[in-house]
Formats: structure tokens, sequence, C-alpha cells
């Protein structure tokens, strides 16, 4: 358990990516402005089972590009294991909006309604002197490949995520996202 708290303390917060944005505008190069809200959400969970050692928590990304802004909300457990840390993604619970769902808009939500997500690979992290390093791949379609690493620490979060459909990258940037504590 003592890992778990490690690992949420330096993933929970707000967080953004201004520094780089700013430095990659002026590089002239396309980046979005990208900020992370993680919130851990027990508390929001009813009927959790007494020996229950997860710590499920909220995220909300939101990335704008070229003036458009769009939010890509999840809602992930974290576990321990002997290899390290594990990230499991949940579906957003049933009646949320997919769209706006926040920590903030979150209704009580019994654990037994809960449900993993079928195409996430459950990410694994491992610590490295004071910071986690892990990801997955997981095949959501035949074609369709996502593919995760990141690296949390006490001066950021580094985030690399992309989409492949047939071997062509339609998400991503390449490098990763840099996101530090506002």
């Amino acid at each position: 358990m003592m890992e778990i708290k490690k690992f949420v303390e330096l993933m929970t917060g707000e967080f953004d990516n201004k520094e780089q944005f700013m430095e990659m505008k002026e590089a002239g190069k396309s980046f979005p402005y990208a900020q992370h809200i993680n919130t851990v959400c027990n508390d929001k969970i009813k009927n959790i089972p007494e020996d229950f050692n997860g710590v499920f928590v909220v995220e909300e990304s939101y990335y704008e590009t070229d003036g458009k802004r769009h939010a890509s909300p999840h809602l992930f457990l974290i576990t321990d294991s002997n290899a390290g840390v594990i990230l499991s993604s949940y579906e957003i619970p049933a009646g949320e909006d997919k769209n706006t769902f926040s920590y903030n808009s979150m209704k009580s939500v019994d654990y037994s309604e809960l449900k993993k997500s079928e195409k996430f690979t459950p990410a694994l992290y491992k610590e490295n002197n004071g910071s986690w390093e892990g990801g997955s791949v997981s095949q959501f379609t035949p074609v369709m490949i996502f593919r995760l690493w990141e690296r949390f620490s006490e001066a950021c979060l580094e985030v690399s995520e992309s989409m492949e459909v047939n071997g062509k990258r339609t998400f991503g940037y390449d490098v990763p996202i840099i996101y530090k504590r506002v």
C-alpha cells in the first residue's frame, strides 16, 4: 500500500504544459495546450469491500489546439502488485456524461456497478530513483492500437500517448507532453 500512496501523491493534483506549449509555439511547432486534473474519488464509491487496497482516480484531461478545446475524462484504479503499481481503466459510470465527466460532477456510485475497460491493457509502473515509469499497449480493435508511456516525478508528469490505425499514427506527438504542477 505504501507504493500506491507514493505513486498516487505524484499523479494527483492539477497540472498543465503551459511552459512546453509556449516553447513549442515560439519554435513555430503545432502542439496542444493541455491540462490534467487527477483526483482520488474513493469517497464517491459506495460499498467498497473492506479488504480493498486500491485507489480510484478521476482523470480530467483537456486539450486545446487551434482554439478548440477537447475533454478526455477517465476513471482509473491504482493497485499494487509484486511487479510494481498497476493502472487499470474503468468505464465512465452509467448515467454520467462521457464528455463532461469530472470529480466535481461525479455522482455517488456503487462499487458493484463499476466496469473495468475491456479495451485498455492495464499499465505497469516501476519505481526508479523516486520517479515512476511505465505504460502499456492496447489493441482497441483489430486495426487500432493505443500506446501509453508515462513518467511521474516530483518535477512533472511526462505523458506520451498515440493511436495508430492500420499502422499509421492518427493521434499523438513526437515528444511526450510535459505537465507541471499548477
